[in-house]
C-alpha cells in the first residue's frame, strides 16, 4: 500500500528497493543515478561520494547521494570490487512522452559473479559464479562464466569442496538459505575473498532445479549432457540459472550446454598446494605477477590467457591427452613460420567469446559488433594456416574453427567502419543499407542546405549583414541579430522575438518553425530507425552466439598451444616424455619462474632422479638460503607444466603422470581461525599422509620445526618412514634435521642429497647444486650473519653451539633402537636445559653453597621449599 506521505517518485523508489533489499539501488533521475536512505549512507562510505538530504529543513529528512550517469561503469566497478551488489534502475519511458511520473524499472542486477561489461572484468581471468548445495553425503557444485557462457558441474564430498573452490576461485558463490548454519558454509564465509549470496531454498530443490534447466536448454532431460537428472549438482546448476534470470533481465541464449567435470581426469591439487607453489598468485602479495601462470603466459588473446589459467589450475592425468597437446606444441615449436603467422593473426583478434556473450545478453555496443566482425575476418587466415597439420590436435582445431561468414557479412553490410559508442544518437548504419533511413537522412542533409539558402535570403531581404541562422537543443532554430541592429528598427514585422542573449536578439518566423518541425522530426525518426536496425542486428548476432563462442574457444586453444611453443623457443625448454610409470627423471632442470626472472644463464640447473629402483624418496639437507625450497618447488612445477601439455625447463625429461600433487612448503599461521602454525602444519601433513597414493608426488619442506626439537625430529622421522613404507610415492623432503640422514641405511628407496656449499676462511658460498649425501652442518650462524643479526648475538651463539657440540656431539645420528638421538629423546629435559648451562643458574648456585652438615632440620625444610619455588 502506498504511503500518502511520500511523493510519487519516492513511492516508486520504495517499490523498486523492496524487490532486492540487499542490493544498492541506483535510481536514474535525469542525468544522475541517485540513492536514498541507508543506501545513500552505504554508498557514501563505499564510493567516496557526499551525502545530502531531501527537504533538509524538514524533520526526518531523507539522506541522498548520487553520481552522473556517465560514471555508472566506474562506480559499478567499485561496488563489485567491494563484494556488493547493485540494482540498476533506469527510465524505461521517454520523458517527453510520459504522462505523469516517468516509468522506471530495474534493468539488471550487477554482482561480482554476473559481470559481462568489459570495463568491469579482468580480460585474462575467468569470472565464475558458483553454486553449492548439500544433499545427503554428497555436495553438488556448479559454476558458470556468464561472460562466455561456459557452464560446468560436478558432485563431490564435503572434504573436497574447499579444494575445488580454490581451483575455481569464484567471484561469487550461491548457497541455500537453509544452509546458513552448515559448517562448510561458515568456513566459506570466514574467508574474506569469498562473496557468498544466500538464495531461496526453493531454487535448490530437485524438481524446481530440473524444471529451470529444462526450460533453459529446451530439453526434457539433461542426461544427454552426461548428467544424472537427480544428482546434487543438478540442484546447484538450476539455482545458478534461476539467479541469472532474475539478475540479468535478458536472454541467456549463449548458455547452451552443460559440461560435466570429471575430477578423475585432472591432477588433484589442494588449496595449500596451489598456494605453496604460487601457481596463479604469489604467496606474499597475492598478485599474478611473479606466479607460474604469469611467467609462462605468452598468449596473444584474452581468450587464450583465460584458457591457459584453466590449464594451470587443472592439469591433465591422461597420458594420451597430454601427448596430443605436446605433439601440437612441438609442431608449432619446430615450424617457427607457422607459429609467427598464427600469433600475428591472433594478436589482432578481439575477445570473441565475451563479445558474443554481450550480444546474447543484449549489452553489446556498436563497437562491440564491429570488433566481432573484425575478429571473424581473421578466421579464414587462421584456418588456412592450420590446414594439413601433422598433429591430431591442430587438425581437430582447424575443423572446429567455424568461420561464421553470414554473421560477419550481416555486421559489415549494416554497420559503419568506425561506429560511435552510443546507440541512440545515429551514425551507426551504412548508407544504402536501408531505403527509409537514407530518405530521412537526405531530408536532414537537404535541410542544412535549406538553412544556408534561407540565411542568404534573409540577409538580402533585411539588408542586415550580420544576420545568421543558428540552432541549439533547447530553443531549436533561430534568427540572430545584434542589439544595435535590432534597436535601429531593421527587424521585419514577421520576426517573432524568441530570446535575448548578451549581445543579440533571437527571433523565429512561421516558415522557419515549420522547417524545424520537419527537419527535427526527420532526425529523430532517423535516429530511432537506426536504433531499431542496430538492435535487430544485435539480435541476429545473438542467435549465433553459441557458434561464435565455439569459434572463440577454438581460437583460444590455438593461442595457448602456440604460446606454449613460443615459451619453449624463448626459454630453451624441452619436450618431456610423459609416461604412466611413477618416475621423475630430469637432466639440468630449472625453476620456471626464476629461470624467466633471472638474467639468462644465471640460474643453476640440477638433475632429479626419482625411480623405484634408484630411489623415489629424496631427503635433502642443507642450510637456509642455499636453495632447498627452490629445488623441490621446481620439481613440482615441472610436473605441472608437463601435465598441461607444455615443454619443461630442462635438457631432458621423463616424467610419470602424477594423480595427486601435495606441496607443504613454508609455515602459514591461521590465528584468525584459532589455529597455530604447528596445528596447520600437522593438519596439512595429515591430509597428505591420508590421501597420497603410489602415483602421487609429495613435496615437504621443514616439517616438524613448529614444535620442540625432539617432537619435531620424531615426527619428521615417522612421517618419512610412513611415506617410504606405506605410501611408496615419489617424494622430496627438505629438512634441517640432519639426524634423518641415517634413514638411508635402513630404507632402500630413500636417498640423501644436500645443497652444496663452498667454504673458505670462514666465509660460505651457496653453490645451489644438489649433491648426493647428507649435509655435514647447517651453517645456521653463517646465514644469520648474512641476514644482519648483530655480532654480539652471533658470538654468543657460537659459544652455545660449541658447548652443545662438546656435550652431545656435532650432529648425532639415529641408527638402531638405542642410538644417541633416541637416548637424548628419552632424557630430553637434560639436553634442553643444557642450552643455558653456561648461564648462572640460581637453583644450582644455592645448592652448591649449602653446608649440609651444619644445616638444622627446620632450616633444611625451608631450603627445600625455596628450592622448589626456584625450580618452578
Amino acid at each position: 500500500m502506498a504511503d500518502p506521505a511520500l511523493t510519487p517518485m519516492m513511492q516508486q523508489y520504495r517499490e523498486m528497493k523492496a524487490r532486492d533489499p540487499d542490493a544498492l539501488l541506483l535510481f536514474r533521475m535525469g542525468d544522475f543515478y541517485e540513492m536514498f536512505g541507508e543506501d545513500a549512507v552505504r554508498a557514501s562510505a563505499l564510493l567516496g561520494i557526499a551525502v545530502t538530504t531531501r527537504d533538509k529543513d524538514k524533520e526526518g529528512a531523507v539522506p541522498m547521494a548520487g553520481f552522473p550517469h556517465q560514471a555508472l561503469e566506474t562506480y559499478l566497478a567499485k561496488i563489485v570490487q567491494a563484494g556488493q551488489r547493485a540494482a540498476v534502475c533506469d527510465q524505461v519511458e521517454d520523458a517527453r512522452q510520459a504522462k505523469g511520473l516517468v516509468k522506471r524499472d530495474v534493468v539488471r542486477v550487477v554482482s561480482p559473479g554476473t559481470l559481462t561489461d568489459e570495463a568491469l572484468l579482468d580480460p585474462r581471468s575467468a569470472n565464475y559464479l558458483a553454486a553449492v548445495v548439500e544433499s545427503g553425503s554428497k555436495m553438488g557444485l556448479a559454476w558458470v562464466e556468464l561472460s562466455t557462457g561456459r557452464f560446468s558441474l560436478t558432485s563431490l564430498l564435503r572434504t573436497e569442496l574447499a579444494d575445488e573452490l580454490a581451483r575455481l576461485n569464484p567471484a561469487e558463490t550461491l548457497a541455500s538459505e537453509l544452509a546458513l548454519d552448515a559448517p562448510w558454509l561458515r568456513a566459506l564465509r570466514s574467508q574474506q575473498q569469498h562473496v557468498v549470496t544466500t538464495r531461496p531454498s526453493w531454487d535448490f530443490q530437485v524438481e524446481q532445479a530440473r524444471k529451470t534447466l529444462f526450460e533453459q536448454f529446451g530439453v526434457a532431460t539433461v542426461e544427454g549432457f552426461g548428467v544424472d537428472d537427480r544428482s546434487p549438482e543438478i540442484q546447484a546448476a538450476g539455482a545458478l540459472v534461476a539467479y541469472l534470470r532474475e539478475t540479468q533481465k535478458s536472454s541467456l541464449g549463449h548458455i547452451a550446454r552443460l559440461t560435466p567435470y570429471r575430477r578423475a581426469d585432472v591432477l588433484a591439487l589442494d588449496e595449500t598446494t596451489r598456494r605453496s607453489l604460487e601457481l596463479t598468485r604469489t604467496l606474499r602479495e597475492g598478485k599474478r605477477e611473479g606466479s607460474l601462470l604469469q611467467v609462462i603466459d605468452h598468449t596473444a588473446t584474452p581468450m587464450g590467457a583465460r584458457l591457459l589459467g584453466e590449464y594451470v589450475a587443472s592439469p591433465l592425468t591422461s597420458p594420451e591427452l597430454i601427448e596430443a597437446r605436446l605433439a601440437a606444441v612441438e609442431e608449432l615449436y619446430q615450424d617457427s613460420g607457422l607459429r609467427a603467422d598464427l600469433r600475428h593473426a591472433l594478436g589482432e583478434a578481439y575477445d570473441l567469446e565475451r563479445l558474443a556473450a554481450r550480444a546474447a545478453t543484449g549489452r553489446a555496443t556498436p563497437r562491440d559488433l564491429g570488433a566481432l566482425a573484425r575478429t571473424l575476418a581473421l578466421l579464414p587466415k587462421v584456418k588456412a594456416r592450420l590446414a594439413a597439420r601433422r598433429s591430431r590436435r591442430l587438425a581437430e582445431l582447424e575443423e572446429a574453427l567455424e568461420l561464421c561468414p553470414e554473421v560477419r557479412a550481416a555486421i559489415e553490410s549494416a554497420l559503419v567502419d568506425d561506429p560511435p559508442l552510443s546507440i541512440k544518437e545515429g551514425g551507426l548504419i551504412r548508407p544504402g543499407c536501408h531505403e527509409e533511413l537514407d530518405r530521412l537522412r537526405s531530408a536532414s542533409k537537404d535541410g542544412k542546405a535549406w538553412i544556408a539558402r534561407y540565411q542568404s535570403e534573409q540577409i538580402r531581404r533585411t539588408g542586415i549583414g550580420g544576420l545568421k541562422v543558428g540552432f541549439n537543443n533547447v530553443f531549436g532554430y533561430y534568427i540572430e541579430i545584434s542589439h544595435a541592429q535590432a534597436q535601429r528598427g531593421e527587424v521585419p514585422a514577421d520576426y517573432i522575438r524568441k530570446q535575448t542573449v548578451k549581445n543579440a536578439e533571437r527571433y523565429y518566423t512561421p516558415e522557419l518553425k515549420e522547417f524545424e518541425n520537419e527537419v527535427r522530426n526527420a532526425d529523430e525518426r532517423a535516429n530511432a530507425l537506426e536504433y531499431e536496425l542496430f538492435t535487430t542486428l544485435r539480435d541476429r548476432v545473438s542467435a549465433d552466439a553459441p557458434r561464435l563462442i565455439q569459434a572463440g574457444s577454438a581460437m583460444a586453444q590455438v593461442d595457448v598451444l602456440s604460446a606454449l611453443a613460443e615459451l619453449a623457443a624463448k626459454q630453451g625448454y624441452c619436450r618431456p616424455e610423459v609416461v604412466a610409470e611413477p618416475v621423475f627423471e630430469v637432466e639440468a632442470g630449472r625453476h620456471p619462474v626464476l629461470d624467466a626472472i633471472l638474467p639468462r644463464g644465471e640460474f643453476v640447473p640440477n638433475d632429479t632422479v626419482l625411480t623405484p629402483d634408484r630411489g623415489d624418496l629424496l631427503l635433502i639437507t642443507g642450510p637456509n638460503m642455499a636453495g632447498k625450497s627452490t629445488y623441490i618447488r621446481q620439481v613440482a612445477l615441472m610436473a605441472i607444466l608437463a601435465q598441461i601439455g607444455s615443454f619443461v625447463p630442462a635438457k631432458r625429461a621423463r616424467i610419470g603422470v602424477v594423480d595427486r600433487l601435495f606441496a607443504r612448503v613454508g609455515a602459514t599461521d591461521e590465528l584468525s581461525r584459532g589455529q597455530s602454525t604447528f596445528m596447520v602444519e600437522m593438519t596439512e601433513t595429515a591430509n597428505i599422509l591420508n590421501n597420497a597414493t603410489r602415483q602421487s608426488l609429495v613435496i615437504l619442506d621443514e616439517i616438524g620445526r613448529g614444535t620442540s626439537t625432539f617432537d619435531g625430529v620424531s615426527l619428521a622421522w615417522a612421517i618419512t618412514e610412513h611415506l617410504h613404507d606405506s605410501v611408496g610415492c615419489r617424494a622430496l623432503f627438505a629438512t634441517h634435521y640432519h639426524e634423518l640422514v641415517e634413514l638411508e641405511k635402513t630404507k632402500p628407496r630413500l636417498r640423501n642429497a644436500n645443497v652444496a656449499v663452498g667454504e673458505s676462511q670462514g666465509e660460505i658460498v651457496f653453490l645451489h647444486r644438489i649433491a648426493p649425501g647428507g649435509a655435514d652442518q647447517s651453517y645456521g650462524i653463517h646465514v644469520a650473519r648474512l641476514a644482519g643479526v648483530p655480532s654480539p648475538v652471533l658470538d654468543r651463539a657460537r659459544e652455545i653451539l660449541a658447548f652443545l657440540e662438546k656435550q652431545h656431539g656435532p650432529d648425532p645420528g639415529l641408527p638402531e633402537p638405542e642410538g644417541p638421538i633416541r637416548r637424548k629423546v628419552k632424557s630430553g629435559r637434560a639436553l634442553q636445559t643444557s642450552l643455558f648451562a653456561a648461564l648462572p643458574d640460581p637453583l644450582l648456585t644455592e645448592l652448591r653453597n649449602v653446608d649440609l652438615d651444619a644445616l638444622p632440620p627446620d632450616q633444611a625444610l625451608d631450603l627445600l621449599r625455596r628450592l622448589r619455588e626456584l625450580a618452578g
